[in-house]
């Protein structure tokens, strides 16, 4: 940070901002190094109020939710990191069609689970996905066929130049496992969602919560991960790809390419960002030598690195808008 940064924010926070915090203790992956500043935001309006903030000061900052798909360095982060814990969940059945709204930081695994008890269907993939809303409508989330951009009807944006505003799907722009704002870097964050439910037997519903967890209970591995490495490429699967190239269970540091699915990397005690690193770089650069295919990665790096290979300088967050 810039000199005069830190005395900047004790006078915007208070007591509020807390000094070299570890970053491991936020992620998934349970690895990064300290953060200069960190923020708790509870609230979309309080999170309104400290990015507002922030972006007033002029210092930099990354607004993290659940901590999942992300390799953060053992440098850690400079500026300040926001952590998201806007967590409320509403139910309107009066509105048309019928919607669940949810502030960024709540889970979505809470939000599928809350339906199904409920009795409303839509959303019974969500109750398997580790991250936030906020990040799912960031990144168009997805799993067992189903992606975040198929139940969304809006999300609500607080834009660095036009404000807080309702965003369509349209605006946007979604792709697979992307959006504008990840493609972009736009210096915006998401506030909060809206989804499309319907009514439906509560019964049926959790039974269909429950295949979708077994299922991924047999096909992804437990142990701190950042969930799936790489995109599954046009007419291939990753994991797929890298198990054939030799990699499955191959180990660096306190690492592993898991031995049940290859497109999952695990902490299995004592890990560093760089043993991950080496392992992602290991299975690129292998099956583009064998296969001729480029993977896309679907994990964001962030913090301070010596050095990142080439296929990683695109996923690295320079404004971090995730929450």
């Amino acid at each position: 940070m810039r000199p005069g940064a830190l005395e900047q924010l004790h006078r915007s926070f208070g007591d509020a901002l807390q000094e070299n915090v570890l970053m491991a203790n936020f992620s998934t992956m349970n690895v990064g190094g300290p953060s200069d500043a960190l923020l708790i935001a509870h609230s979309v309006n309080h999170l309104t109020e400290i990015v507002s903030k922030l972006w007033e000061i002029s210092v930099p900052f990354k607004v993290l939710g659940s901590g999942s798909n992300l390799l953060i360095s053992d440098k850690g982060v400079r500026g300040v990191v926001v952590i998201n814990h806007a967590h409320n969940i509403k139910i309107n059945t009066q509105s048309q069609p019928m919607t669940v709204w949810a502030e960024s930081g709540a889970l979505m695994i809470n939000i599928g689970r809350q339906l199904a008890t409920r009795g409303f269907s839509g959303m019974e993939w969500a109750a398997t996905i580790p991250g936030t809303v906020g990040g799912a409508v960031y990144g168009n989330a997805g799993a067992f066929g189903k992606e975040t951009c198929r139940n969304l009807i809006k999300a609500e944006v607080l834009h660095r130049s036009t404000g807080r505003s309702d965003w369509s799907c349209d605006q946007l722009q979604y792709s697979y496992r992307a959006s504008r704002i990840k493609r972009e870097a736009d210096e915006a964050v998401i506030l909060s969602a809206w989804f499309e439910i319907i009514p439906r037997d509560a019964k049926q519903v959790k039974q269909d919560v429950e295949l979708y967890r077994l299922r991924r209970q047999q096909t992804q591995p437990p142990g701190a991960s950042m969930g799936s490495v790489f995109r599954n490429p046009p007419h291939h699967k990753a994991g797929q790809l890298i198990e054939a190239v030799g990699l499955k269970g191959k180990k660096i540091g306190g690492a592993v390419i898991s031995p049940q699915h290859a497109n999952f990397i695990i902490n299995e005690g004592g890990a560093k960002a760089k043993d991950i690193l080496d392992l992602m770089t290991l299975a690129y650069n292998a099956v583009q030598q064998e296969y001729q295919i480029v993977l896309i990665p679907e994990i964001e790096v962030i913090g301070e690195w010596d050095e990142l290979p080439d296929f990683l300088q695109s996923s690295r967050q320079t404004k971090v808008v995730r929450s």
